[in-house]
């Protein structure tokens, strides 16, 4: 078996792959690629059990066979080649040969046949979906999902298809993100919770990419297919919270203020905030936003006034400032709306303006009781 491949063609593929294996692999043939030849395509898969994610590249062959070749050595060799074709030879004595113009070198390898089989998903149902969109529903989304393995179905997002719209959430009970398109369709109601892995892996590799993906599912699994490559790993199983039960209906005391400057104010008068409940006091009357924090027993504290657009009546009320960091730092807009309506019920941060036609995000922070 014989191929030949360009560098950087093989060491960008095999970046992205990389991504998917994992650092405590129960089986030690997971911390390999498998290489699987056929004339002059390679398909290159890398697994972790829950998660495999395959590529077809373009080689120089008219060979067959299958091997799997440890993948850390191969991305640390192919990481210091300049662009040049790399010749791979597999020998005899069980090893892979590689040689660039400077020299050759030899890998051992394992055999093919001990690498797990892709899943496959009888009978799915399908949607497409434009991959930046995909891209950017999972970044909006991600950063909200938690992280307690006693609650698994809220580590993931939960995707909720339907003939009207695509909505996209996720929480770890003390904020909510939910992320909806009414510009992308599917044929059928479904509703899955995606595992964190993929996604990250997915949004490093659609953003910014125009064309189509398919994404197939049943009960177990998930399939996402673009370009040459797919994506499947296992869904988390479990029924995801009721949360549009959380999210408050009655909002009378809405605040408009430019994103950018109450991040950096939150962030700044955040450093000043006890170090484990990272409290911080919001407090709107008329046209001004007094944003404070204190650290009682180091004798800190800090105080900005903002000038903002506020209806409603005086009001105080307090959150953990690493939530409210994380959500305006995740919105796009200039200007975004806080809307409350007691100092024990959650606010609801949205952007108020950069969408685009047929986008909606709402997101939920939970308060903090202000000790006064």
């Amino acid at each position: 078996m014989k191929f030949i491949v360009s560098s950087t063609y093989l060491l960008k593929q095999l970046q992205v792959l990389g991504g998917v294996i994992s650092n405590s692999n129960t089986l030690p043939i997971l911390d390999n690629f498998l290489f699987a030849l056929d004339a002059g395509k390679l398909t290159v898969s890398a697994s972790d059990l829950e998660t495999t994610m395959s590529t077809v590249l373009e080689v120089d062959s008219t060979d067959q066979g299958t091997i799997a070749v440890p993948a850390r050595l191969l991305l640390d060799t192919l990481k210091t080649f300049p662009e040049q074709p790399l010749t791979f030879v597999v020998e005899d004595n069980n090893t892979v040969e590689i040689s660039s113009s400077h020299g050759k070198y030899a890998l051992a390898y394992a055999d093919g046949a001990e690498f797990p089989k892709s899943v496959d998903l009888p009978d799915p149902s399908t949607t497409k979906i434009q991959g930046d969109i995909l891209a950017s529903a999972i970044e909006k989304t991600l950063f909200a999902a938690g992280n307690d393995d006693l609650r698994p179905v809220m580590s993931g997002v939960f995707f909720q298809f339907s003939p009207e719209s695509l909505t996209f959430v996720a929480t770890d009970a003390h904020k909510l993100v939910k992320y909806q398109r009414t510009d992308v369709h599917a044929s059928e109601v479904a509703e899955f919770i995606m595992p964190k892995k993929p996604l990250n892996l997915l949004k490093g590799i659609l953003g910014g990419y125009e064309d189509e993906i398919t994404v197939s599912y049943n009960d177990n699994n998930a399939k996402f297919s673009f370009d040459n490559t797919v994506l499947v790993c296992r869904l988390i199983d479990g029924k995801y919270p009721n949360y549009e039960a959380v999210i408050p209906r009655e909002n009378p005391n809405r605040m408009v203020i430019g994103r950018g400057q109450f991040l950096s104010s939150v962030r700044r008068v955040s450093i000043f905030s006890n170090k484990t409940t990272h409290q911080i006091r919001l407090k709107v009357a008329g046209a001004e936003l007094n944003i404070s924090a204190e650290d009682v027993d180091y004798s800190n504290k800090a105080e900005e006034r903002l000038t903002c657009s506020y209806q409603g009546d005086d009001m105080q009320i307090g959150f953990n400032s690493r939530f409210l960091i994380e959500m305006l730092g995740n919105l796009g807009s200039d200007e975004v709306s806080l809307e409350m309506s007691l100092p024990n019920r959650a606010g609801i941060l949205t952007p108020a303006d950069g969408l685009e036609e047929g986008e909606s995000i709402t997101m939920l922070v939970m308060p903090v009781m202000l000790n006064n």
